[in-house]
């Protein structure tokens, strides 16, 4: 069976979450920013995540962009950060997060090999616009998929589901893109070839699947989708 769909996880895959962080240290007025920023984007990261899992677990759905708002805010405080305009600029920064720099010409040599693309994301819908618009790659996206139509965080089946739902394909023809190594897992165990772009380094989740293939950055994916 060949790939026919790749499928792409958005934050910290295609769109770089340190970004709103390094972009507003650089700026005049958040010096308290800059001596902190790296582990500001860290927290703020990782506290996103948990939140989205504590509420998928807990059946307490509230969107992402909420959630982000709200690692925002831990983040700030544990760096010691009070400042209501600089958490407004990073709120807006992330609404238009740099994309990777491969990613454009990733995602054209996709399309140009007939592939059919799309996100799959635990993102808000106008955060997603707002994403794909700033690194201009809407035009290059067959769908941008929300967990806002289903009501649950990944790693939830149900928005592995929407894959399926949008493009009437097997699990087997859909190359799943993630940089978190816990989706590109959860994602094989579902049923989709998978590839955990590692830019970190990181070990494996010990998790009951594992990735199957994993990479450094997203500029070999279209050789991926070839061979897979």
């Amino acid at each position: 069976m060949s790939i026919t769909t790749c499928v792409f996880d958005a934050y910290g895959t295609l769109f770089d979450v340190a970004a709103a962080a390094r972009e507003a240290a650089d700026q005049p007025g958040n010096e308290a920013l800059k001596p902190v920023w790296a582990t500001l984007a860290r927290d703020w990261r990782l506290k996103q995540l948990q939140y989205s899992w504590l509420r998928a677990v807990a059946d307490d759905h509230t969107d992402f962009w909420q959630v982000t708002g709200d690692a925002l805010d831990w983040a700030m405080e544990a760096s010691g950060l009070d400042d209501a305009d600089l958490r407004d600029r990073l709120m807006d920064l992330y609404f238009r997060l740099s994309a990777y720099p491969e990613v454009p010409a990733m995602l054209a040599q996709l399309k140009a090999d007939g592939m059919a693309t799309a996100i799959l994301s635990n993102g808000e819908p106008k955060m997603l616009a707002g994403a794909v618009d700033s690194a201009g790659v809407g035009d290059r996206l067959d769908a941008v998929l929300s967990v806002e139509d289903v009501g649950v965080y990944k790693p939830h089946r149900k928005v592995y589901d929407m894959v399926d739902d949008r493009f009437g394909c097997a699990p087997s023809d859909v190359l799943f893109v993630s940089s978190n190594g816990w989706d590109a897992a959860h994602a094989k165990g579902y049923g989709f070839v998978t590839a955990w772009v590692n830019r970190a380094g990181e070990p494996v989740d010990r998790l009951s699947w594992r990735p199957d293939h994993i990479l450094a950055d997203l500029s070999g994916i279209p050789k991926l989708a070839k061979e897979a």
